[in-house]
């Protein structure tokens, strides 16, 4: 993401781009690119025949300044009883061949119903590896939106995905028909999740596809 030279608050980090090396330091601030650290389970690779798909990977985004390494490996991530909606967010790693990779480690991490991220514990954080078909499922809640100084956040959720020996891929997911994506200048229609279900049996998908 190119930074420009006005003042912006990315994720209740105030951050000022001047160019040159402090424009290098607000890059490293906002999209510090962490690395994960996960061992991968003996099993890994293509799993089954190829799922539909368009090849195209998915797109990247910045990491923000709110990531916090090593979180524990589960599928519920709101077992401290977090304020927001239900959401159970599942989907699919696949390869640019659209086969299903197994044994690919999903890092999750997003913000409360309120807009407020847990950066002193692990509440709506964790990681897990996909099943022999290349699934995921995580039981969290629906993030809230949030703003300061301008900038609106429109609701998202952060990845982290990785095969063994592969590019790391760092993004955000959004929510179709959202009012707020309109007005988040990091939105991407080609990260929304494919919704279905409503009120306490809501559902979120996507199928990331790896490069």
């Amino acid at each position: 993401m190119a930074i420009s030279k006005r003042g912006l608050l990315i994720g209740g980090v105030g951050i000022l781009a001047l160019g040159g090396a402090g424009a290098v330091a607000v890059e490293r601030r906002v999209n510090p690119r962490t690395a994960i650290d996960y061992r991968f389970p003996a099993v890994s690779g293509a799993a089954g025949d190829p799922v539909a798909c368009s090849g195209q990977p998915t797109a990247s985004q910045i990491e923000g300044p709110f990531y916090k390494p090593r979180t524990p490996q589960r599928s519920v991530l709101n077992a401290e009883g977090a304020a927001g909606p239900p959401l159970m967010f599942e989907g699919r790693v696949l390869g640019r061949d659209c086969r299903p990779i197994a044994g690919a480690v999903i890092d999750v991490w997003h913000a409360d119903g309120e807009g407020g991220y847990d950066n002193a514990g692990f509440r709506l954080r964790g990681h897990q590896f996909t099943d022999g078909e290349g699934r995921f499922r995580f039981r969290t809640v629906r993030p809230g939106p949030y703003g300061q100084l301008g900038l609106q956040r429109a609701p998202h959720i952060h990845v982290k995905v990785q095969r063994r020996g592969g590019a790391l891929l760092t993004s955000q997911l959004y929510f179709p028909d959202d009012p707020m994506n309109g007005k988040d200048m990091m939105y991407d229609p080609s990260l929304l999740l494919r919704m279905h279900g409503r009120d306490e049996a809501l559902t979120g998908r996507f199928d990331f596809v790896l490069a």
